[in-house]
């Protein structure tokens, strides 16, 4: 029989429901897990499902049980996969689930910052309506995404999801070539054209070392169209402090951010100081979780178990198994 262990199940939404597993089992559920009890909560376990808690490896050393580690995300960070490998364990992880959910919810931010959603609720609130004497009013100004250019940084399956929603609203996607590259395709547009023409500027692309800060105070400075930045991929990409600068200096007209460097961040991390304004939203990296793809993410992690134990295991990590 096998034994599985949840070690994070409040990292899905309570309504998401998981299938039963189709083999004789054992599965203990836990809300939350906080790294320092991670091993004894997997003593025994021959699968771990895992979302955010980290399985390192002395907790490996501690698990001479464990096979399979299926992670509910796409992203494996908080696995230690050389050490998988060396004991024979496999990582699985989900893929394609949120190429409906995060490009709807960037164009969420989008089309509230572009069209200053906020800062008219704020102001109806506030009484302005009724102060106006007439029928609208006119204090904060309004864009249309429609002839937009759209510069998108990262051209897998959600920037082009997101290109095409664009193209929807008749704006002009523009895919960055890498940063600091000379050659690149057709489908590409250099770096720094895409930091000067934008109008609108997504990020879609994973936090790696090369990725890190990518979005700096020379990069913001150079934005000479004033855009929206919006980012639902991933916290670290954009210098949180240099961001702070832009907004006040003026460099960019609003920051749409679904992610923070550090999760939850502080209260007095530079995002939390910047989410009071009318031209900033900051929401709790959510774009990824509306319940549709919840529920296929849980579908697709139950797939992986199954898939495991009966000997056709699916989306395996690379160098893990």
């Amino acid at each position: 029989m096998e034994r599985i262990v949840f070690l994070d199940r409040a990292t899905l939404a309570p309504q998401i429901k998981l299938r039963p597993p189709a083999f004789e089992h054992q599965l203990t559920e836990h809300e939350k897990t906080r790294p320092e009890h991670v091993a004894e909560r997997l003593e025994g376990a021959t699968i771990a499902i895992t979302n955010k808690a980290p399985i390192t490896a002395e907790t490996l050393e501690r698990v001479p049980t464990l096979k399979l580690i299926a992670v509910a995300a796409t992203g494996t960070d908080c696995v230690d996969k050389a050490a998988c490998k060396q004991r024979g364990i496999a990582v699985a992880n989900i893929r394609g689930y949120a190429v409906n959910t995060v490009p709807e919810h960037t164009f969420a931010l989008m089309l509230a910052l572009r069209r200053n959603v906020i800062a008219y609720r704020e102001s109806v609130l506030a009484g302005r309506w009724q102060e106006s004497g007439q029928f609208c009013f006119f204090d904060h100004p309004i864009r249309d995404l429609a002839g937009a250019r759209l510069g998108i940084i990262g051209a897998g399956s959600l920037g082009q999801r997101v290109a095409e929603i664009g193209r929807a609203f008749g704006m002009v996607p523009l895919f960055s070539a890498h940063k600091g590259a000379k050659d690149h395709g057709k489908l590409y547009t250099p770096w720094d054209e895409v930091m000067q023409t934008s109008d609108v500027i997504s990020l879609h692309a994973p936090l790696t070392p090369h990725t890190r800060n990518m979005i700096g105070r020379e990069e913001l400075k150079a934005m000479k169209r004033c855009p929206l930045l919006i980012n639902t991929a991933r916290g670290g990409l954009v210098d949180e402090a240099a961001l702070v600068d832009a907004l006040d200096n003026g460099w960019i007209s609003g920051a749409g951010f679904d992610v923070t460097s550090t999760e939850p961040p502080a209260l007095d991390h530079p995002l939390m100081r910047l989410a009071g304004r009318s031209n900033v939203i900051l929401t709790p990296h959510v774009a990824w979780a509306s319940d549709e793809a919840q529920q296929g993410l849980a579908d697709q992690l139950m797939n992986n178990i199954d898939n495991f134990v009966a000997g056709t295991p699916s989306n395996l990590v690379g160098g893990s198994y």
